[in-house]
């Protein structure tokens, strides 16, 4: 079993090949996608250029003489794509001039045993490459969660039977550990409607201080939704996001030996180089450093986790 972890870098830093207008439910996968293939992309150039001194791009734009290996690092048995130059890490200013939000994704058919370690590695490497010790909003995405029917009401009484409320309550305990030391000042949940609330909250000692709803399916924020807010102080937001931001078909695509794929991994068959197995997507975080006093976002990036696991 190999583990992955793909990165983006800061997305604010490459320009508008990236972050593209899209409509609503795609645009963080797009920004994902996009993000992912320009940093593999000019990691490989990097390195041919380093290595040969000519970076040469052939005519799919890729740099297939490159050689993985150099372009990718494995540390502590994970391999990352691409290799990270962590002395070039952190933020600008001292970390109280920001505002961090950290958005994790859990993704469908994972273990929710292994949430806590998904949780763990997620937020390691992003206080890592942020150089911090305090996120000031951790919001986690549950696999299955949306708002979906004809109205908003049906819509809130569909979201109530979707997701493991055990499993989920689990997980929310990990985090609740997080926030009582500190690590983390506030939690919140995405596409949580009002009657999954009150019975993930009866379950929980720390409240959500927010939930993200995607109205993409739904005309409007449910009533009961809006009136739980107000009486328990939550904020609602709405968001753009979906919930399985990285399906396994799309990672494979970035990291196959295809047109556009980076050569980590053999395509589905087992064919062509990289590695061979069954491509397992776990985990995808994003995260946004604002600075308060300008109202600009600085640094945004994303990680993602994987596995691949012999056939």
């Amino acid at each position: 079993m190999t583990k992955l972890v793909l990165s983006t870098g800061n997305v604010m830093s490459v320009g508008p090949t990236v972050i593209r207008k899209s409509n609503g439910n795609s645009r963080s996968n797009l920004e994902l996608v996009n993000a992912l293939r320009e940093n593999f992309h000019t990691a490989q150039h990097d390195y041919a250029t380093y290595t040969n001194g000519n970076g040469n791009v052939n005519g799919n734009g890729s740099h297939s003489s490159v050689p993985v290996e150099q372009w990718t690092e494995t540390v502590d048995d994970i391999l990352f794509v691409p290799k990270i130059e962590w002395q070039g890490a952190g933020l600008r200013d001292a970390a109280q001039q920001y505002e961090i939000t950290v958005k994790l994704f859990f993704l469908p058919n994972t273990p929710a045993s292994q949430h806590e370690t998904y949780i763990r590695e997620a937020l390691a490497l992003v206080r890592k490459e942020l150089r911090i010790e305090t996120i000031d909003l951790l919001v986690v995405s549950f696999a299955g969660m949306s708002f979906e029917g004809t109205c908003e009401w049906e819509a809130d009484k569909i979201n109530a039977e979707q997701g493991n409320l055990d499993e989920q309550v689990t997980t929310w305990q990990a985090l609740e550990k997080l926030h009582l030391s500190g690590a983390v000042k506030n939690l919140g949940v995405a596409e949580f409607g009002s009657e999954k609330l009150l019975a993930f909250m009866k379950r929980t000692t720390v409240r959500p201080a927010v939930d993200q709803i995607n109205l993409k399916d739904c005309c409007s924020v449910p009533p009961p939704l809006k009136k739980l807010a107000l009486e328990t102080g939550m904020e609602l937001n709405v968001h753009t996001d979906c919930t399985d931001i990285m399906p396994s078909g799309t990672m494979r695509e970035l990291l196959n030996g295809g047109q556009l794929g980076a050569g980590v991994v053999a395509d589905i068959n087992g064919n062509g180089p990289g590695l061979k197995g069954e491509l397992v997507p776990e985990w995808v975080v994003r995260y946004t450093a604002f600075v308060a006093d300008r109202g600009v976002v600085e640094n945004k990036g994303y990680f993602a986790g994987a596995e691949i696991i012999p056939n």
